[in-house]
């Protein structure tokens, strides 16, 4: 699995696809204190119209200067196997750092973890 470039997450419209895809977001500066370590993601998100999904992040999140990507080699674009991709990744950051990625709303990137 391949990923584009990073690009803000207000330039979702012109950048990421109206198709079935992953997403990963990240805040542009500074990291996130997770159980197990730090790490700039803060989404991760399997969606059925990748471009539609960004851009109403966009606007759940506004006052927040944050990153997006999406998948930009994808060997089988079936739902399942995105799907698959999807808990993959997520498996890995919770064994990594202790637990999903968390949206900015719910943690802060200069507030350690309580966990």
């Amino acid at each position: 699995m391949r990923f584009c470039p990073w690009y803000a997450l207000d330039e979702a419209p012109a950048q990421t696809p109206a198709a079935p895809n992953l997403l990963q977001v990240r805040v542009a500066r500074g990291l996130v204190a997770y159980p197990r370590g730090q790490s700039a993601m803060i989404h991760y998100e399997h969606a059925a119209d990748a471009r539609a999904r960004a851009i109403e992040l966009g606007r759940r999140w506004p006052e927040r200067e944050l990153w997006c990507r999406h998948l930009i080699e994808i060997d089988d674009a079936e739902p399942a196997h995105l799907a698959e991709l999807y808990a993959k990744l997520s498996s890995e950051f919770v064994r990594r750092f202790g637990c999903l990625p968390a949206a900015p709303e719910l943690r802060s990137p200069s507030t350690p973890s309580s966990s």
